[in-house]
């Protein structure tokens, strides 16, 4: 049986993938769109997951009539649509800071879902671990800089957080009757089919697997062929980020594990940091010791009423 700790430790781990394979994406995005990008994560994911399940346990595949649209809407809203309203924004011009805002703010609404429409409990030490973690982002991020409002961006980054927290909701929910490898077969096939609706496949840029592409930062001058490093995007930013997430997801509640997953924003700053070089100002690592203090306390925070 996972213990809560080990569940911590898979989230966290998931968070350092998930900014990790931040960096790789920024280079890929140079030679494709980023939507393409997206259904070749989804497909791909699919492809290397249920292959392996297919030949080792195929039984855990299988699904009664009624839990096909349930996985359907995991997928679609979970999933897609996560990456969907995400792309979206910053495609628009909303700075990455703002969309990873207002993305985070899914802590809000889980806990606000919780208590206004399952009229279940919520601790006091949880709502005030969602405040400091969110407020801990928007220092982090110094989202006042190059503010720019869009009206469909903004709007499709709201998309974004309501997906999200729909997605640890259903996670936490599937997740009692499920293995997280189907989970996530589940809810990226799903999300492969919403892809290819809007992107048909012969639209696909297949090209850049032959284009030859500079790691950038401090790899400034490495080249590298596109098949590896879309490859890993696959890989390191999709398969293994999201299946320690979801196995971490078993022993903890959706609210916990979405302040946890607050650290990505903060993960990611550190990996620029590195990479490009960038400094952080004090008051970014007061806002980074704020988001950690609120995942503190989001640990610690009571699941039943006394």
């Amino acid at each position: 049986m996972l213990s809560k700790h080990r569940g911590e430790l898979l989230l966290a781990l998931g968070a350092v993938f998930f900014s990790a394979s931040g960096l790789i994406v920024t280079v890929i995005l140079k030679y494709m769109p980023a939507f393409h990008l997206a259904q070749f994560r989804s497909v791909t994911a699919v492809l290397i997951l249920g292959s392996y399940v297919l030949i080792t346990r195929p039984h855990i595949l299988r699904a009664k009539r009624h839990e096909i649209k349930r996985f359907a809407v995991y997928g679609v809203v979970g999933f897609a649509l996560v990456n969907f309203g995400y792309l979206l924004g910053i495609e628009r011009g909303v700075p990455l800071a703002l969309v990873l805002i207002l993305e985070f703010t899914a802590a809000i609404w889980i806990a606000l879902w919780i208590k206004l429409v399952r009229k279940g409990f919520v601790a006091n030490e949880m709502w005030l671990a969602v405040a400091l973690a969110f407020t801990g982002l928007i220092l982090v991020s110094k989202v006042w800089n190059g503010l720019k409002f869009d009206f469909i961006g903004l709007a499709a980054s709201l998309v974004c957080a309501f997906a999200l927290a729909a997605y640890f909701l259903m996670s936490e929910r599937i997740g009692k009757t499920r293995e997280p490898i189907a989970m996530l077969i589940f809810g990226m096939g799903f999300a492969s089919l919403f892809w290819l609706a809007i992107l048909p496949p012969w639209t696909f840029p297949f090209e850049v697997f032959t284009t030859p592409m500079d790691l950038g930062g401090i790899a400034s001058g490495v080249i590298v062929p596109g098949w590896a490093v879309v490859g890993a995007a696959s890989i390191f930013g999709t398969v293994i980020p999201y299946l320690l997430v979801l196995t971490g997801m078993r022993v903890l509640t959706a609210s916990t594990s979405s302040v946890i997953g607050m650290l990505e924003p903060v993960i990611a700053g550190a990996f620029a940091w590195i990479w490009f070089s960038q400094s952080w100002e004090l008051i970014q690592l007061i806002g980074a010791a704020t988001v950690l203090f609120g995942i503190y306390l989001a640990d610690r925070a009571k699941t039943q009423p006394s």
